[in-house]
């Protein structure tokens, strides 16, 4: 494994399709216009092109473009937020409509500074998408609001389809990457869901390249699943700026599908795992693998309870 002190050249799978055609120049354009933030922007994702200009996808960043938090890996900026913009809702709705989005992944900055972690316009967000738009599937990927269970029953309340999350490293790692963050709070967090939601998803992605094992992986795999959590995305770590954590270690591809195939063995209704996944990568193929998976179960409980009634018959 490489020393921090030096950079590693990346390899040749992390090359990028850069592919600025009329869908991506028009969603660009929409999103000006509308005054939204996307987390495809602000954090540098790699597969901002892939989505925007071929699946005509967006994650859609609510609560304003500024961070109460200042996590090592991530390229959104810190400082002090500006005031609430209760029309942004509205807007995000919108859009959805406009762009004729099948699925919508709704995340948000971190906002410390409020006492509900911006959970009343996430629900709201939320309320307005689905009434603009009856058949769309929506994804949350919220703060951990510091942990307060009233904040998260109200963002539950507006009923998303998938509650994600991020774990975003192992629990070794958590102090020295994630800003405020901790590890269990995170965990807690799903579990809670769970308890407001049973038959909501919940999901939650991590990073890899940090400086973790591989034990500690299939460890925070187990934690996952300990938490009753259905989905998990796994990604490689690249770094945004100078500024930020380096890269310790570019994993291959075949790695990232063995991590697949171990997860979804462990339990994991679906995993996306490579190079360039990142939490909200193919969300819309997630969201219909995550409802399959409810349906099976659904039928195997109803078979089972027939079984039962027909022996209790005999």
């Amino acid at each position: 494994m490489a020393k921090n002190e030096e950079y590693i050249r990346k390899p040749d799978w992390l090359k990028i399709k850069i592919n600025t055609n009329e869908s991506y120049t028009g969603l660009k354009k929409l999103m000006r216009e509308k005054s939204l933030n996307t987390v495809c922007e602000e954090a540098r994702c790699p597969n901002i092109h892939e989505c925007w200009s071929e699946r005509k996808t967006a994650t859609f960043m609510i609560l304003g473009d500024t961070c109460t938090r200042g996590c090592r890996f991530c390229a959104v900026k810190t400082g002090l937020p500006t005031e609430l913009d209760w029309g942004e809702p509205a807007r995000v709705a919108e859009s959805v409509k406009i762009m004729g989005l099948q699925h919508v992944v709704v995340t948000a900055v971190a906002r410390d500074d409020l006492k509900d972690g911006g959970a009343a316009v996430f629900a709201e967000t939320v309320r307005r998408i689905r009434e603009a738009n009856p058949g769309c599937t929506i994804e949350i990927l919220p703060s951990d609001m510091k942990g307060d269970y009233e904040s998260l029953t109200t963002l539950m309340s507006s009923a998303p389809d998938i509650f994600n999350h991020n774990i975003e490293t192992v629990r070794r790692l958590t102090r020295r990457v994630r800003a405020r963050a901790m590890y269990d709070r995170s965990l807690q967090l799903l579990k809670r869901v769970k308890e407001i939601a049973p038959d909501t998803p919940t999901k939650s992605s991590m990073m890899v390249g940090l400086g973790e094992t591989k034990e500690e992986i299939l460890e925070t795999m187990d934690d996952l699943l300990a938490h009753d959590v259905d989905i998990m995305t796994i990604g490689q770590y690249l770094q945004p700026t100078k500024k930020h954590l380096k890269v310790e270690r570019y994993y291959h591809p075949d790695e990232f599908e063995e991590l697949k195939e171990i997860a979804l063995s462990k339990g994991f209704s679906h995993c996306e795992s490579g190079p360039l996944v990142r939490s909200s990568y193919h969300a819309d193929e997630q969201v219909n693998a995550a409802s399959a998976q409810r349906r099976i179960k659904y039928m195997k409980g109803y078979e089972e309870q027939e079984k039962t009634e027909v022996n209790f018959t005999f």
